[in-house]
Parts: structure tokens; C-alpha cells; sequence
């Protein structure tokens, strides 16, 4: 008979291997090395608060072939306990069950994609509507704009096979406590994850895996029947009085030709992500409860990894088992109308690229991606500054809905003019915007299609770039060295979440028509992948769990 237990909290050294740390656990616990019958982690963060300091903060699962001593196991000096199932363990995969409804989701991302495989594998039928294209066209579509300077509308950073999230750092983790995070990472092992994400404190996929896992999924779906078609843009939805009965696509051909073919379905699953605008306008337009919801708006900084390696680790800047250096940051500055209005980095990118990503003629905005291995030259990260629906009215546009989306759709429309009217990216010296004196110069850059030098001053309200301005110097007292003439900022940072928030009951149905299930961030209701995903789920346990007819 064996013992199991985890204990938590070992601080392990960046040169320290498993095998030290087992041996120095067996001399703290009183035993033999031989012993321990098993030793593996299974929980790994990083605390580089001091930079004479640095190591990794692990908890490690291991089996006795006894138990130990009761005293030795209620020493919360120890942080030990006695465990029966191991946290690397996959869930059972769901029992299929005999259900002949049909379910339509909309949209292929997290939300989406975890949605219909849920619903799937548990026995339903399901047809998945994607806008966009598989991954392997959207690579080509977004490198046409990132060479050529050609937008593809319908296939982007934003639509496609994934969703949004698979061109970013594809970070994993989420503040949101729910057992279905855990199904989430084992899902993404499954199809091709590394087991690392388990075990991370802070996970994350990288652009490359991402695309590797989202097809892997959709041939799995495929296996299970699931109508999964591409170039499938939803324009409207089908309701017979206050229930949502099917959808009316758009479907296009090689050629980019469309015919639209209506669909009928016994529920409507609509998770189209942050950027669908005209399928906010017409749920608005169809009377669908929508309210308007703070995002945040700004720019996206791209530092020299090395310089953020250094600021991060010091002098151990470069050791090899650290990695490239990541940073999150938050200011508050003084504001008349909110009291403390938020400045904070967003989906930080270490050794990654800023990448375009305007879905709309005529509109320019940008974001980043990293991918797994976070080896490219630059570091970047959003920064962005709090918005509210007050704060849209306020600068003029009338209170509405989609107030956000208009705003939205000013800033990036200011963007794509003040770049020559082309899918270029305004830019400006990060020590420049601070001190507000251009100099018509821009440190090294790598943006594609190309880096405009410009005020930013004059194209983003200054509501935005006065606390902007006061959180980078903010940034700069904890992380010294981050103000530099290195960096650069490039404009506009836009998409940082929905602007909208699709209104839904305890049963995760939109109050306004039965039968549809508004997920993810499209909704309002997740901010990233994991989120994201948890939330397409939960749906779809609410879907499964309501009787038939």
C-alpha cells in the first residue's frame, strides 16, 4: 500500500534540477532518497521580485510506500497533505448520450470551438459557422496584408479558424475559479499541447502551437460529424416569436462569391468574438438587449527583449533557464470625472511582433502575437487606458448600445488616415510621446507592412494620451530603464475587449430571445482564451442539460 502526497511552495534554484530537490525533500522529511517511489511536478511559477533572488516557486507530487508521520503532515510550515488522484490527471471524457437536436455555434474560437465539442462529444448534432478561413488560408490572407498591404475583411488576425486569440501570445492563464479551467488545458493537451501548460503558473501556447491545436480540433470534430464549414458569415438570425429558430449565412466560394442558404437549429450558440460589429448592429436592430461596457484604448509599445530581460532579471538576464522576460503593469492616475482612471499593458508579447489588425476598409489598428518559443528581437505589449460608455458620451457621441463600437470604429478610421490612408501604423518614440515633442524619427522597428512616423498626440483624444502619458512614467519608477528612446509606440490599440455586453439570464440565454446562448468575449463575458473557452462550455452544459422540445 502506497502513500500519495503534494507538497507546495519549494523554492528550487534556476540550476536545480528535480533530482536535488527530491534528495533535499527526502533529507527535510527523515527518509532515503530510494524511498520516494515517485516524484514529479506539478506546479512551476517564477519570483524574480528580487534580482539577487531568482527561482522558481514549485509544488511536486510523490509517493512513500508508508505514511508519514501525522506530525510531519500537519506542519503548516510544510505545506504538505495526502492526496488520492494526481493534479496532472485528464477528466473523464464526456459519455455520449442520445440527443437528436441540432445546435448552430457561431464562430470557431475558444468559445465556439470548446462549445461545439462539448455538444458533440455528448451526442448532439452540431453545424459550426466560421466567417473566416481555416488556419491555413488565414496565415496566407494576413501575411498579404502584412507584405502587400491588402485587408481581407472576412480573414484576418480577428476572423478565422481560432478566433482572435490564435494570433497573440496564446496566454492560458485567468483569474476566472472554475474546475472547468482545468478541462480546458487538458483539452488543449489532447490535441497537441505540451504538458508544460499544466504544470506553468503562468501558461501560455504561442501562435505556431495555437495553429497546430485548432486544426487538430477541427478534424476531431469533423470525426464527430460536426458540419464544420468556413467562409460562412451569419447575418441574421431566424426567430419564431420570442425563440431563436435557425440562421441565415452567407456563404462564399473560391471565387468570394456569396449565396445565402438558411439553417435550421433547436439553439443558436453566438460566439462570434469582439470584432463581429455587424452582428452587434443587427441584434441591436432585431431589439436584442445589448448594453455598452468599459474597454480601453491606446497603443502598442515594442521595447528590445533584451532590454526588458534586463529591467525583469538583472544581472541572470539571459540565463537559459528563464526564458524571454515578460512584465505586467498598472497605474492609476488622478481623473475629475472617475476619481482614478486605469492605465495598464494588455496582452504583453515577449519576443513577439505587433502584427495589423483592422477588420473593416478603412480603419487601421494593431496588436501582437508571440509564438511558442518568445525568441523573436522585440517585446510588446499593449498599453491601453480605462474607457467608459460615460467617458464616449462625454467626447461627444451619443449614448447608445454601440456607443463603444463607434468610438472605436473614430479612432481607427483617425488611424488608418493619419497613415497615409493605407494598413500602416503611425509611430512615435516612446521618450518622444512623453515629452511630446516629435522628432519625426522612430527607434528600430520591424512592423509590416510599415511604421509611419506621426504625433501621436494629434490623433488620439487627449483624454487618452495625458494619463497614457503620466502611466508610462508610472511604469518607468517600478521597471527603471522602460522609458527609453529604444522603444517605440505604434497606434491604434483598440480591440481590447468588447465594447458590448449581449444581455443573458441565469441560463446563459439572451433575456430577449430563447434558444440563444451569447459566449465568450464577443458577449462580454470573458477577457482571453481560457475564459473564453470555460465560458463556451458552461453554455453548453446549460444547453445539454435543458430537455429536448
Amino acid at each position: 500500500m502506497t502513500e500519495r502526497y503534494i507538497i507546495a511552495n519549494l523554492n528550487v534554484g534556476l540550476d536545480e534540477n528535480d533530482s536535488s530537490v527530491q534528495a533535499r525533500l527526502a533529507k527535510q522529511l527523515g527518509i532515503q532518497t530510494s524511498d520516494i517511489l515517485s516524484f514529479t511536478r506539478v506546479r512551476k511559477g517564477l519570483d524574480a521580485r528580487k534580482k539577487l533572488d531568482i527561482h522558481f516557486v514549485c509544488s511536486y507530487e510523490f509517493t512513500l510506500p508508508a505514511p508519514l508521520p501525522d506530525k510531519l503532515v500537519n506542519d503548516p510550515a510544510m505545506q504538505l497533505r495526502s492526496i488520492e488522484a494526481s493534479a496532472l490527471d485528464a477528466p473523464a471524457l464526456p459519455v455520449k448520450q442520445s440527443d437528436d437536436r441540432h445546435a448552430i455555434v457561431v464562430g470557431a474560437g475558444p468559445a465556439g470551438l470548446f462549445a461545439a465539442l462539448e455538444l458533440a462529444e455528448r451526442g448532439m448534432r452540431v453545424t459550426l459557422l466560421e466567417r473566416g478561413q481555416p488556419v491555413e488560408k488565414r496565415m496566407r490572407d494576413i501575411g498579404r496584408l502584412r507584405s502587400r498591404g491588402e485587408l481581407n475583411t472576412e480573414s484576418n488576425i480577428c476572423f478565422g479558424e481560432g478566433g482572435a486569440g490564435t494570433y497573440t501570445d496564446g496566454k492560458l492563464y485567468t483569474r476566472i475559479k472554475s474546475p472547468l479551467v482545468r478541462n480546458v488545458l487538458h483539452t488543449f493537451v489532447r490535441f497537441g499541447a505540451a504538458q508544460d501548460i499544466l504544470i506553468d503558473a503562468h501558461p501560455h501556447l504561442g501562435t505556431d502551437r495555437l495553429v497546430r491545436i485548432v486544426r487538430n480540433m477541427r478534424t476531431h470534430l469533423e470525426t464527430l460529424g460536426v458540419d464544420y464549414r468556413f467562409g460562412s458569415r451569419v447575418d441574421a438570425l431566424v426567430t419564431n416569436g420570442d425563440r431563436v429558430c435557425g440562421v441565415r449565412v452567407a456563404d462564399a466560394d473560391a471565387n468570394g462569391n456569396e449565396s445565402e442558404t438558411e439553417i435550421d437549429g433547436d439553439c443558436v450558440v453566438l460566439a462570434t468574438g469582439h470584432s463581429a460589429r455587424d452582428t452587434y448592429e443587427h441584434l441591436h436592430k432585431l431589439g436584442i438587449h445589448l448594453e455598452a461596457k468599459a474597454f480601453a484604448v491606446g497603443v502598442r509599445a515594442e521595447h528590445p527583449q533584451a532590454l526588458i530581460d534586463s529591467i525583469q532579471f538583472g544581472a541572470k538576464a539571459g540565463h537559459p533557464a528563464l526564458g524571454a522576460a515578460e512584465y505586467a503593469a498598472t497605474h492609476q492616475v488622478e481623473d475629475k470625472h472617475l476619481g482614478q482612471r486605469g492605465v495598464y499593458s494588455f496582452c504583453m508579447c515577449p519576443g513577439g511582433l505587433i502584427v495589423p489588425s483592422p477588420t473593416e476598409a478603412g480603419g487601421m489598428a494593431v496588436n501582437g502575437m508571440s509564438n511558442a518559443k518568445r525568441s523573436g528581437e522585440f517585446a510588446n505589449s499593449g498599453l491601453v487606458v480605462q474607457v467608459t460608455p460615460e467617458d464616449i458620451e462625454r467626447h461627444g457621441i451619443a449614448a447608445h448600445p454601440l456607443s463603444g463600437v463607434h468610438f472605436q470604429r473614430e479612432i481607427e478610421r483617425a488611424t488608418y488616415k493619419f497613415a497615409g490612408n493605407q494598413y500602416a501604423a503611425p509611430a512615435m518614440r516612446l521618450t518622444d510621446f512623453v515629452n511630446r515633442k516629435p522628432s519625426g524619427s522612430l527607434a528600430n522597428c520591424r512592423f509590416k507592412p510599415a511604421a509611419i512616423p506621426a504625433d501621436l498626440w494629434e490623433l488620439l483624444p487627449a483624454w487618452i494620451t495625458s494619463p497614457l502619458a503620466e502611466g508610462i512614467k508610472g511604469f518607468d519608477r517600478r521597471m527603471r530603464g522602460y522609458l527609453t528612446d529604444e522603444a517605440n509606440l505604434l497606434a491604434s490599440e483598440t480591440r481590447t475587449s468588447s465594447p458590448v455586453r449581449i444581455s443573458r439570464d441565469d441560463s446563459m440565454q439572451s433575456v430577449s430571445l430563447k434558444g440563444l446562448y451569447p459566449v465568450g468575449e464577443g458577449a462580454g463575458y470573458a477577457g482571453g482564451i481560457v475564459s473564453a473557452a470555460v465560458d463556451g462550455l458552461k453554455a453548453a452544459e446549460k444547453i445539454l442539460a435543458k430537455p429536448a422540445g
